[in-house]
């Protein structure tokens, strides 16, 4: 490969939508079907347009989180290009389901690959797949590979970095607006926070290891729950409320998926959290109520209305429905809020400690 190609492997690792051609020229090199850059943890990955359908199948079977190809590929621990045949005996690769029922019937079943472990803790994969009637990947292109390995590497290391850098700059713009706001990572790790949102650790929230979670056994759940479901449900906002303590006013989280470009395999940041605290006594107007918890026009006129007093009786007169309709009304409202009792309710809406 010429010194051009090796420009057009960082040029993708500033540019990710570059990642497809570069795929292309490895994959023409090698002899291969294909080429993919995968990072199984957060199932990110980007393709060659010829193994595209492969990858998708490959995902959307269940394969791509525990497969022994994977498996012994990581364990061999080598900082180089690995071959099939390195991890397994070439009589026993049409043995293997993996190879027999997957990757074979799909034109594959020969390959070479490499683990990359980038600096946010990810292992990515780099992935040349080839026809198995075509024979093994020689030799020759394994050592021509290994010298574009370091390459590979920085390119990962230089998108982290500009992904950290971006993540910092969008929480340092809410934060000249005070707002509190951190971005997180695939399973809820917190990447970058404000000083606002960092006064806020560990009386609201706690930055741990595995998420971040809320002090609040009930929040944390609905958090928890949000995290989960990042890329699988349909991607709204989800508002947490948070009840006040003595020491401080309640709270509304506000998480928003991040939807990056789905080729951008470095870009971990899923999630962006927004903090505001809920401090006037006012109760906010129904509109306002509505949009931060999802509700229905109907529910967010019957919470409003509980937060200025009135019992569901008066609600239902006024509204000329019955008192069964509204009662339903509060039960959905306290589902969604994540509240179990109407003066929890009233509490929070108008910024009283519970």
């Amino acid at each position: 490969m010429d010194e051009g190609f090796i420009n057009r492997i960082y040029e993708a690792g500033a540019v990710p939508e570059l990642w497809h051609g570069v795929l292309d020229e490895v994959a023409s090199f090698v002899g291969g079907l294909g080429a993919v850059l995968w990072v199984p943890r957060s199932s990110r990955w980007v393709s060659s347009a010829r193994v595209r359908g492969m990858m998708s199948e490959f995902e959307e079977s269940g394969l791509a989180y525990d497969n022994p190809r994977t498996n012994r590929l990581v364990a061999v621990n080598l900082p180089g290009f690995v071959t099939d045949q390195d991890i397994y005996a070439l009589d026993e690769i049409p043995q293997e389901s993996i190879y027999r029922d997957f990757f074979i019937p799909r034109g594959g079943g020969l390959g070479v690959a490499t683990v990359i472990r980038a600096p946010s803790g990810d292992t990515m994969i780099f992935h040349v797949e080839k026809r198995y009637a075509d024979g093994p990947v020689t030799p020759d292109k394994v050592a021509a590979l290994d010298s574009l390995r370091p390459h590979f590497a920085r390119a990962a290391l230089l998108s982290a970095r500009l992904q950290l850098e971006r993540a910092n700059g969008a929480v340092a713009a809410l934060e000249r607006v005070g707002l509190a706001a951190a971005v997180l990572v695939h399973g809820g790790r917190v990447l970058a926070g404000n000083s606002l949102f960092e006064a806020q650790v560990p009386t609201v929230f706690q930055d741990r290891a595995r998420r971040l979670t809320i002090t609040e056994a009930g929040a944390d759940i609905l958090l928890a729950d949000a995290i989960a479901e990042i890329g699988i449900a349909d991607d709204g906002v989800r508002s947490i409320p948070v009840p006040a303590r003595e020491e401080r006013p309640p709270v509304i989280l506000h998480l928003l998926p991040m939807r990056g470009a789905a080729h951008d395999i470095f870009a971990s940041a899923t999630a962006l959290v927004i903090v505001t605290p809920v401090v006037s006594r006012e109760v906010p107007t129904a509109d306002v109520i509505q949009g931060l918890f999802d509700l229905t026009p109907a529910e967010a006129r019957v919470a409003r209305a509980l937060g200025n007093g009135e019992t569901t009786l008066e609600i239902a007169d006024a509204a000329g429905r019955s008192d069964e309709t509204v009662r339903k009304q509060v039960k959905s409202v306290l589902a969604k809020t994540g509240l179990h009792r109407q003066a929890d309710l009233v509490g929070l809406l108008r910024g009283i400690p519970l």
